[in-house]
């Protein structure tokens, strides 16, 4: 079996910490595919585009990520967490490779006063939340062969995060101003990569044992 990875996503901080993380699993041969070889807000080049390139496995890290910026641009946070997600999957099935899909805490309405359960129930409350939800459910009806991954508040020297943000912001000024009304679990991107490829590995040794469905990954204790 071969074991050819195709990552969906190049510059982003989980893509660019897949890359820096693949000395750890280094039976898998990983590919990358930026917005140039696959634009996912063309989701009907998607599922061909995977069939051609023939993975054994397909890990899909890209997505909209501007949570507010997706309450005014609802067509096209759709198009990259709801429909490309249900495509990708799709071409995977085609191929017969299983998917690895990242998605997100915003499933959950943010109530619970623990940590949320992989049983638990969703509801998304705004646009973000509903296209990721909508993007799991797509996976899950195009490939049985699928680890949906939801995690919260990555983090990493890449792009743009929370922590680069406080970090940017409490050099440029004496007092910092943000809500406190929120807990989550800030989760490092490399240790997310890190899970994702000893997912990835157990599939490629031995596909028949693999457990597929949707887990919880994300850090230790609340911020």
């Amino acid at each position: 079996m071969s074991n050819k990875v195709l990552v969906i996503g190049k510059t982003g901080q989980l893509a660019r910490c897949l890359e820096e993380c693949a000395h750890s699993a280094p039976a898998l041969q990983l590919e990358f595919s930026g917005r140039d070889e696959l634009d996912l807000s063309k989701p009907e080049k998607i599922a061909g585009y995977i069939a051609q390139k023939a993975p054994a496995i397909v890990i899909n890290a890209a997505a909209y990520t501007a949570v507010d910026k997706a309450e005014d641009d609802e067509e096209l946070a759709t198009l990259v967490n709801a429909v490309a997600p249900g495509e990708i999957a799709k071409g995977a099935s085609m191929v017969d490779a299983p998917v690895v899909h990242v998605s997100t805490d915003y499933v959950f309405d943010g109530t619970s006063r623990r940590s949320y359960r992989e049983s638990d129930p969703v509801n998304p409350l705004g646009v973000y939340g509903r296209s990721k939800l909508a993007g799991e459910l797509a996976v899950s009806q195009a490939n049985h062969q699928y680890v949906i991954i939801r995690t919260a508040w990555v983090y990493s020297a890449y792009g743009n995060n929370f922590v680069k943000t406080m970090l940017r912001h409490g050099s440029a000024r004496d007092e910092l101003s943000v809500v406190d009304d929120q807990i989550g679990n800030p989760t490092s991107a490399h240790d997310l990569a890190t899970v994702i490829l000893q997912i990835a590995k157990s599939m490629a040794n031995n596909r028949k044992d693999a457990s597929f469905g949707v887990y919880h990954a994300a850090g230790t204790g609340a911020g």
